[in-house]
């Protein structure tokens, strides 16, 4: 708890500052349902509390490079992005791009393109994007998969009225893993890799995929895909976990001209109370919903 920012809620008139809603995973807007209470926002990172601050209350604190690589994006203009000015650096874990992101700065530090060490300074902590006041300053720390390379014209072709000043590096093309728990188990195991780390997650839907040219998410982690008879696959069948984490590539024989549900772990609730509102019903009947295809076909677009 000394480590999170709290969050400010208002549930049914009730106000509190609970410490989880800094935590990584479903930690935000409470839903009432009839398994119970469900958390329905993703939090795709985690939120570190400011420990220093000036006379006037600002935050002192120096944010850091997690790991060696190199700074891919910086975001100096706070209005542009809820992540207000933020910082994305690419590495390389095991052959394969990772990127760790850092919001809410108060300055940057580091340009693109420029060489970082761990603990390389990237900026100072800050307050800045939406929501955000003085008290609750605090750094948001992800590390991410890519998903696509023709995330550029997948979003001009999605939201025509909203520009992407972020290029490849807006946060909807990047996936967040919960990195604190990643931290724990590689204190455990330090030759923990990412992969062995994804094995572990549950799936809790699979999509069908049409097979496509620009599907990177196979090139780019490998690791994702079982079949080794990928080149003859009709179609990709991807497993994602609830947060939406891709964790498995298989080929699938079945045709599909667009992105289709193939499996939903049975629950008594809706399926859009736990994905985002991607999938809608339950059972038989559950079923990608126009956000969900929209979100799906970014992995293969423009097929």
């Amino acid at each position: 708890p000394a480590f999170y920012q709290y969050i400010e809620r208002d549930y049914h008139g009730e106000k509190s500052t609970p410490w989880e809603g800094g935590r990584y995973g479903f930690v935000r807007n409470p839903v009432e349902t009839s398994a119970g209470i469900i958390y329905t926002r993703l939090h795709e990172g985690i939120d570190i509390k400011a420990l220093q601050r000036d006379a006037s209350g600002e935050p002192l604190d120096a944010v850091r490079a997690i790991a060696p690589g190199v700074v891919v994006h910086t975001n100096q203009m706070a209005g542009w992005s809820n992540y207000g000015r933020y910082v994305v650096v690419e590495h390389r874990f095991d052959g394969c791009k990772y990127y760790s992101l850092y919001g809410h700065l108060s300055s940057i530090a580091v340009q693109t393109g420029q060489r970082v060490q761990q603990r390389d300074q990237l900026g100072v902590m800050g307050h800045t994007g939406e929501g955000l006041n003085q008290a609750r300053a605090h750094v948001h720390l992800e590390l991410n998969l890519m998903l696509s390379r023709q995330f550029e014209s997948w979003h001009e072709a999605s939201f025509k009225n909203d520009p992407n000043h972020h290029g490849l590096y807006n946060g909807l093309n990047l996936v967040g893993i919960d990195i604190a728990r990643l931290y724990l188990a590689l204190q455990k195991q330090p030759a923990l890799t990412i992969p062995e780390f994804l094995a572990e997650e549950e799936t809790l839907y699979r999509v069908i995929l049409p097979r496509s040219k620009n599907f990177d998410l196979a090139k780019f982690y490998p690791w994702m895909v079982r079949e080794k008879s990928a080149g003859e696959a009709v179609s990709w069948e991807v497993s994602f976990n609830r947060a939406g984490v891709p964790l498995k590539i298989q080929a699938s024989a079945k045709p599909v001209t667009e992105p289709e549900l193939s499996y939903l772990k049975p629950s008594g609730v809706d399926g859009g109370v736990l994905t985002m509102e991607r999938i809608a019903g339950r059972g038989a009947n559950a079923h990608l919903t126009e956000k969900g295809k929209q979100f799906m076909r970014l992995l293969v677009f423009p097929d």
